[in-house]
Parts: structure tokens; C-alpha cells; sequence
């Protein structure tokens, strides 16, 4: 089921405009292009590409090598078009608001100075700033998503529907991308990875048990399942265990019990019998080392 889009306009404008307060909309010559909420900074000024820090908050930690090789040969072309953001710190030196990837690729570029916008902010906005404007890029993958979303509900203290608001989704979206931060670690590496798509993790999501989530996970990405497949998959699933669980109330019919005090007398060892209501099911012989493995083996041959 594809994801429902938001037919809001402007939720990321007016969140941020909420946060930082009501103000007269500025020159567009003194915007920072990539400002999320297109607030009054300073004139567009060079400063020494050196004295940038990179925020130590900032949520996005993983940048395409090869990209970032692309946009340097661009600059050293064009030099930098887009200018970056910053907040003036101690010392005379700046820390990033928005604009990593292009501070980084300017310096594999060997620019020494980088035109940017300086605003005034503090922690708190800065934070927000830069979580959301990364939420709005392509190229995050879900998880990546999902944990941007979970630190604007913990550290912003906002609220799931404000935060909705905020990045122009709906609220089922925003709580799918956070039912993804409960899916088991192999999971949830799948999907940093580009094994599974958004839609096969939310069918994992469903399930609670960990062996079942791994396993069907394996299928997916083996047998490349679509998430039609998975979702019929599931059904399957579903309708078998609630067969056994019903078959398990009921219990074993007499004849059923008496075959299988049969068999544990005949190989020493516990036996299990499940059986569906549909007459479906199987027997597990227990063996507790390789020697009693072969003794059985041995017994069943014969």
C-alpha cells in the first residue's frame, strides 16, 4: 500500500515560522537559499572556509563519496553557487546550520573561503533547523528519517501531530517512519542498505517476534519477494498459527495422545505432535547430543 501524501502546503514554513516568531519577510537578496524557513540573515558574506565548524548535532552522518567528487569538479567549474548557513561562535569562528555536504565538497575543491549567510540562533533551533531540513532531502534512507523524526519528538519536545505538521506528512507517515526504530538490528541494517524497500519493513513491523521478523526477512531478500508477496506471505502465516494456537486449546484427539505415548516409549526421548484443526501438522523427536541422534537414526531405519 503506497503511502498516503500530505496535502498540506507550507508545513515546513510555518513551523519553523511558530518557533522563531512572527517577522516581516526580509529582501530575498538576504535569504539564505537553503534556510528551511527563509528567515533575515546577514548580507551574504565570504568567510575562510577554515573557521567553519561542523555542528556535532548534526543528524545526517553518511555522505556518498562519489557525489561528493562530482559536486567538488562542479565547484572547481563554478566555484560555489549555493551558499551555506552558519551562527557566529567564540573566538571569531562559525558553526554549520545547513550545508555539510557543500562545506565538504568545497574543500575537496581547495576552496579557501565559501559565501554564507550568518543568522543568529540558539541550540534548540539550531537542532530543529537542521533535522528538518535534512527529513526534507531524497536522498535519506528511512532509518536515517525515522531517527530525525524520534529526536524532534525527544529533544524539541514536540508533539507527533506538530511534528506532522512541521514536515508536511501525515501523522500514519510520521508513525510509520517511527514503528521502523523498533525493528530488530538486522532489519533495520537491510534497510540502510537498499535490501528491503519502506513497504517490506512495514510488513516486518508488524510482527514481534524476533526469529519470524529475521527469517522473513531472509525470504525477502533472497527470494527478492515484492510486497505483494510478503503481505501473502503473512496472510499464510497468520492463518496457519491461528489454526495451531485453536488447535492447541482443543488439544490432541485420544487416539493422537496414545500414538504419541507410543513413540516416546519406543525412542526414549520426548515427542511432540502439532496438529492443525485441518488435520495439518508434524511430529519433533528431541535429541539432546549427536550419539543420541544416531541411536535414533538407527531405530527409524529400521
Amino acid at each position: 500500500m503506497e503511502e498516503k501524501k500530505s496535502t498540506k502546503k507550507g508545513g515546513l514554513g510555518q513551523g519553523l515560522s511558530a518557533l522563531l516568531g512572527s517577522y516581516t519577510p526580509p529582501d530575498e537578496s538576504v535569504v539564505a537559499v537553503d534556510s528551511p524557513s527563509r528567515i533575515k540573515t546577514s548580507d551574504l558574506t565570504k568567510i575562510d572556509i577554515d573557521l567553519i565548524d561542523v555542528n556535532p548535532e548534526q543528524p545526517r552522518k553518511e555522505f556518498e563519496e562519489e557525489a561528493l567528487q562530482e559536486l567538488a569538479e562542479s565547484i572547481k567549474i563554478h566555484g560555489l553557487i549555493q551558499p551555506v548557513t552558519v551562527r557566529k561562535m567564540e573566538n571569531e569562528r562559525y558553526q554549520l546550520i545547513s550545508g555539510e555536504r557543500r562545506i565538504r565538497a568545497s574543500k575537496l575543491a581547495n576552496l579557501k573561503e565559501v559565501p554564507a549567510y550568518i543568522r543568529t540562533a540558539n541550540d534548540m533551533e539550531v537542532l530543529e533547523m537542521g533535522l528538518i531540513e535534512n527529513i526534507q532531502r531524497k536522498d535519506l534512507n528511512p532509518i536515517e528519517v525515522a531517527l530525525s523524526f524520534q529526536r524532534l519528538l525527544d529533544e524539541c519536545n514536540i508533539r507527533q501531530e506538530d511534528l506532522a505538521n512541521r514536515v508536511s506528512k501525515s501523522r500514519s507517515v510520521v508513525s510509520n517512519y517511527l514503528r521502523l526504530l523498533k525493528l530488530y538490528s538486522p532489519v533495520q541494517s537491510a534497510i540502510v542498505q537498499g535490501k528491503i524497500t519502506m513497504g517490506h519493513a512495514k510488513m516486518l513491523a508488524t510482527i514481534e517476534d524476533e526469529k519470524q521478523q529475521l527469517a522473513i526477512l531472509d525470504r525477502i531478500v533472497f527470494e527478492e519477494l515484492s510486497v505483494r508477496q510478503v503481505e501473502e506471505l503473512m496472510r499464510k502465516l497468520n492463518r496457519s498459527e491461528d489454526n495451531t494456537q485453536r488447535a492447541a486449546k482443543i488439544g490432541l484427539p485420544h487416539h493422537f495422545q496414545t500414538v504419541k505415548t507410543m513413540l516416546k516409549q519406543t525412542y526414549g526421548t520426548d515427542i511432540e505432535i502439532r496438529r492443525t484443526l485441518t488435520g495439518k501438522g508434524n511430529i519433533i523427536i528431541a535429541f539432546q547430543s549427536d550419539d543420541e541422534f544416531e541411536r535414533i537414526s538407527e531405530l527409524l531405519r529400521k
